[in-house]
């Protein structure tokens, strides 16, 4: 089970694709976050749900609002996905310690070593305000994520 909405979300640091420094904590106060963990970088379903992400990003990324993708992949993987696709926003790498975020988000998947598909809504006090896991393979329904960005 994931974090559950009403929890203080846990702050973290990674790099993202551009091998840039980003943190929670550099949206407190002045944007909601989407959070998207994914299992893995250059496979089908992953690549669907980002790519549904780029065709909404002014709902997901704009004034009031950032998105940030995770998955257990380096950066040098999402840096060539991320271009290949025009994966504009910023995609993290939680390489090292191993799932470390997915793991204090709990949607880790112990056994496969990859994180779950995990959304978060973190508002700009940062609580989380939805939260959802779905097994590996299991497209999420990306209309749930605008509605409740939309109601902030």
């Amino acid at each position: 089970m994931p974090l559950a909405v009403g929890a203080r979300a846990p702050d973290f640091t990674l790099k993202d694709q551009n091998n840039q420094e980003i943190s929670l904590a550099d949206f407190a106060g002045r944007k909601a976050v989407l959070l998207v963990f994914y299992p893995f970088t250059f496979t089908g379903t992953c690549q669907g749900e980002l790519t549904e992400v780029v065709e909404h990003l002014d709902e997901y990324q704009n004034d009031h609002v950032q998105v940030l993708a995770i998955s257990v992949d380096s950066t040098y993987a999402h840096k060539v996905w991320a271009t290949e696709k025009g994966f504009d926003f910023p995609i993290l790498a939680d390489y090292w310690p191993h799932g470390g975020v997915a793991q204090a988000y709990e949607v880790f998947h112990t056994a496969g070593g990859f994180a779950n598909r995990g959304t978060f809504i973190i508002d700009r006090g940062g609580t989380i305000v939805f939260a959802e896991e779905l097994p590996p393979g299991t497209r999420r329904d990306q209309a749930t994520w605008r509605s409740t960005l939309a109601a902030l």
